[in-house]
């Protein structure tokens, strides 16, 4: 008998902070449909992930990945950057 795979969940998102040693946060929106109101609303949530290396910046487009808790409230590493902040200078 086989055991069913489980399917590793992969966000997409924005860093909103890198202050952490080996951690960043991640606010991933997505837009749902309201139930009654047929209107399609953002829905956001921040995810702790596991970033080796402090290799992430603030502003930094990322995709995490699910993996083993890591912390309390850590259940993401960093699967890839996409796209690199934009610098002011």
């Amino acid at each position: 008998m086989t055991t069913p795979s489980k399917t590793i969940k992969e966000l997409s998102g924005t860093v909103v902070g890198a202050s952490m040693k080996d951690t960043i946060t991640v606010l991933v929106s997505r837009y749902v449909k309201h139930p009654k109101y047929d209107k399609y609303i953002k829905r956001s949530k921040k995810f702790l992930a596991h970033d080796a290396g402090n290799t992430a910046a603030v502003g930094d487009k990322v995709t995490i990945r699910e993996t083993r808790p890591l912390s309390k409230n850590k259940h993401f590493q960093l699967a890839g950057i996409t796209a690199k902040a934009a610098k002011d200078e």
